[in-house]
């Protein structure tokens, strides 16, 4: 008996020790992938398919030690869809953690101030982020612009620019939605008072921003500009603003003319007084806070200046005057 105690109990006392490393090799042991490993999860694909990729790719040493981990965290149905990407030392319970948490791949891109609507689906269609078409479609949906709290036909000048982070497999309802609640965090309380004080409604707001936008990259210069159009639309002055006249031509080659002027559109602002029906781009935040934030001025003119800026004047004779150097200017600049 005594014989079979010690041949029983021995080895179960090294045995253990055995399986305790193993155990903690696998559970608690970090492993490094041989190369940055990238993992696409399709939607439904199920815990088995998820860990043998992992497996295969070096991801992790044992399938079953993952399986069993979910099933014991009750997770074994929560692995979120999406593309991964592995390349740090990583324990099961932290890969898991990942998968559980959608912790996916990111590609961040830029949309700058001033991009039109078409401009803005363009980038994230060559980004490869959702279907141009598609995209086109949802910024025209009455329904779906409604539901974002947007009181207009379009979402022309409501998709904030800004730097984004999608991660691959976005779905364009979402990419658009994320980038109207960018914009609508810009707009501050302090600010939508403004507008209210100005009898300004959200899309009047966005449809100045915009031009304001257009007209100068000078942040700085953005109340001053702003201050022209208050001060145009308070005494019934048309804008007289080529940005609006080129946003209402159908494919501008470029070069505006007297006769473009002279076209009637909804967008001419030297044919009809007041903002035109909508947004002509999507303005950034300074230029949104400049159309509820004018300078106090009694500026009713600005003109170009050749250098980025702009010239400001009261009257049309100061107005004339300024014309006539920037043109000079101008010539002097093509002799050299």
């Amino acid at each position: 008996m005594r014989k079979f105690v010690v041949w029983f109990v021995v080895p179960t006392i090294l045995f253990f020790p055995i399986i305790a490393f193993i155990s903690y090799g696998l559970l608690f042991s970090p492993l490094t992938p041989e190369s940055s490993v990238q993992l696409q999860i399709q939607p439904g694909t199920g815990l088995n398919k998820v860990v043998l990729d992992l497996q295969e790719r070096g991801v992790i040493r044992s399938t079953l030690v993952m399986k069993l981990l979910a099933r014991w965290n009750q997770q074994s149905d929560q692995i979120q869809a999406g593309t991964y990407r592995f390349s740090d030392p990583a324990t099961p319970e932290e890969i898991l953690a990942r998968l559980v948490k959608g912790d996916v791949e990111k590609v961040s891109f830029t949309i700058p101030e001033g991009f039109t609507l078409r401009q803005i689906i363009d980038r994230i269609s060559e980004k490869g982020f959702g279907d141009r078409d598609k995209l086109l479609q949802l910024a025209g949906d009455i329904d779906f612009i409604h539901s974002l709290k947007i009181e207009a036909k379009s979402l022309e000048g409501y998709l904030f620019p800004e730097t984004y982070l999608f991660a691959p497999g976005i779905s364009e309802k979402t990419i658009l939605t994320m980038m109207v609640t960018q914009l609508q965090n810009n707009l501050t309380p302090e600010l939508k008072k403004r507008a209210k004080k100005l009898g300004m409604t959200l899309q009047q707001w966005v449809t100045l921003a915009s031009i304001i936008e257009k007209e100068t990259g000078i942040v700085e210069e953005m109340p001053l500009i702003s201050s022209v159009f208050h001060n145009r639309l308070k005494r019934k002055i048309p804008l007289q603003t080529d940005p609006t006249v080129i946003y209402g031509i159908k494919n501008f080659n470029g070069n505006l003319t007297r006769k473009d002027l002279k076209t009637p559109t909804p967008y001419n602002t030297y044919m009809i007084r007041g903002l035109p029906p909508g947004p002509i781009a999507s303005p950034g935040s300074a230029a949104l806070k400049a159309a509820v934030t004018p300078a106090q001025t009694k500026y009713l003119y600005f003109v170009a200046t050749g250098d980025g800026g702009h010239r400001f004047s009261k009257t049309l004779k100061e107005h004339n005057i300024a014309v006539k150097e920037y043109l000079a200017q101008r010539r002097r600049n093509r002799k050299k």
